[in-house]
């Protein structure tokens, strides 16, 4: 009996380490490149930084990446591994450029 509590409560310990806590982080930016061979994308942030995010069988919106190259959108990855994307939506940003551009017409207005 002591042997299938132990077994038992070792395997819910690794369940649950498995499980993740589902905290997400949504970045903004430019999609700069999209590499189909090695399922990557180059998206460019507001800040100006670009970074290198890795797409999966289970990323939401991998379909159209293509025709997204050079627009706005928004990336959400898990907090835990930003490397890989959990969703690529085409956002309403404006480019990373284009920011910098608003806020100097807000401080002269």
């Amino acid at each position: 009996m002591k042997n299938i509590l132990s077994i038992l409560s070792v395997l819910a310990l690794a369940a649950a380490a498995q499980a993740g806590c589902g905290k997400t982080a949504t970045s903004e930016g430019t999609l700069k490149s999209f590499n189909a061979e090695k399922k990557e994308i180059v998206v460019s942030v507001k800040g100006g930084k670009d970074t290198t995010i890795a797409i999966t069988p289970e990323t939401k919106g991998a379909d159209g990446l293509k025709d997204l190259v050079g627009k706005a959108v928004k990336v959400e990855a898990s907090v835990h591994d930003k490397a890989k994307a959990l969703s690529v939506d085409a956002g309403a940003a404006a480019p990373a450029g284009d920011e910098k551009k608003k806020k100097d017409k807000k401080v002269k207005a």
